[in-house]
């Protein structure tokens, strides 16, 4: 299968860091915010704050895929063609995963 991407711009290697170490430095830190953040507004027992939160992560989410979508634009992230059978059997997988939690 052949990988779906965008043409992937000029990088410098070497010691320093490049645009893409930049960028998924960027990326790696907004989600752990995300994630973070997230953690704490389920964790609100006060609803104005529980709000402000929200606010917050609903930012930090679209940020995160601002970023991202600038990488696959820029041929930074490449995505694989998967088969229905392979979607199928994870779901499944998934969802057997979260009936268990009621055990």
């Amino acid at each position: 299968m052949s990988k779906i991407c965008n043409p992937k711009i000029k990088l410098d290697y070497g010691l320093n860091m490049n645009d893409k170490d930049h960028i998924t430095e960027l990326l790696t830190l907004v989600k752990a915010m995300e994630k973070n953040t997230c953690v704490f507004m389920t964790e609100c027992s006060n609803e104005i704050l529980f709000k402000k939160i929200e606010n917050i992560f609903n930012k930090y989410k679209d940020l995160q895929r601002d970023i991202y979508e600038t990488m696959f634009r820029k041929g930074l992230y490449a995505m694989e063609p998967v088969e229905e059978k392979n979607i199928t059997s994870k779901l499944t997988t998934l969802n057997e995963n979260f009936e268990s939690l009621d055990d």
